[in-house]
């Protein structure tokens, strides 16, 4: 599939100018460049924002709630960020968020997982499922209907959706939708035909992508359904 002439023109300019290899630095480093890259974006209003603090299974877990205007019970969708387990929080998250809530007229809740190589798997998807719980038994205290409940993601954040939801399906709550955004999906192998077409040349290379995942999982634990949910036994 031809890419879109202006993203090939942003390609071209990248590989001018050239710039630091995020599999090159030390990773705090990776992620300020990530959010500067990725900055907040108040322009796009929502009713309110509002920062907090909820229990997990190895300490608080920081959220960021989006209320769009509107009254009675609404639908909450929880959000995971991409960033490959390793870069991304809250901040490099809050214009996506502000676009799903102001598009879907839910409440978002924005999730600081805890990332690697600090924090390896499953420590993100752990994180990801105690909010989803936290959010059901809590949301009528924010406005929210815990019988409207979905899970979004892009990139690692997408995979964390699916692995949420395999988790929700298994030991609820019950889920009304999942919005995968290019999920990684299947840490097992990297020779599929998406990864071979595309290893150069595209920002997110192969190399790259095997540095995440060699931060967040052992080739061993790849196989395991909540690292890669593709393996799953029951996709339905």
């Amino acid at each position: 599939m031809p890419l879109h002439p202006e993203y090939e023109t942003l390609l071209k300019q990248i590989a001018e100018v050239g710039g630091p290899d995020l599999s090159n630095m030390p990773v705090e480093q990776g992620r300020e460049m990530y959010r500067m890259m990725q900055p907040e974006n108040p322009a796009l209003v929502v009713g309110s924002v509002h920062d907090q603090k909820i229990p997990g299974p190895a300490g608080d877990i920081p959220i960021r709630i989006y209320t769009p205007e509107g009254e009675g019970l609404l639908p909450i969708v929880l959000m995971f960020h991409g960033g490959g387990w390793v870069i991304g929080d809250l901040i490099t998250a809050d214009a996506q968020s502000r676009e799903v809530c102001r598009g879907t007229e839910a409440i978002v809740i924005s999730v600081d997982y805890r990332l690697a190589p600090e924090h390896k798997f499953p420590a993100a998807a752990d994180d990801c499922f105690a909010a989803l719980k936290w959010a059901y038994a809590n949301a009528q205290d924010f406005g929210g209907d815990p019988n409207r409940l979905a899970v979004a993601g892009d990139s690692a954040g997408g995979n964390l959706s699916a692995v949420v939801a395999q988790m929700a399906k298994e030991a609820g709550p019950d889920l009304r939708f999942q919005l995968l955004v290019y999920p990684a999906t299947d840490g097992s192998r990297f020779d599929t035909e998406s990864y071979v077409a595309n290893a150069e040349g595209y920002t997110l290379t192969l190399d790259l992508m095997r540095w995440f995942w060699d931060h967040y999982a052992n080739p061993t634990q790849r196989l395991d359904p909540r690292a890669s949910p593709l393996l799953a036994n029951d996709l339905s």
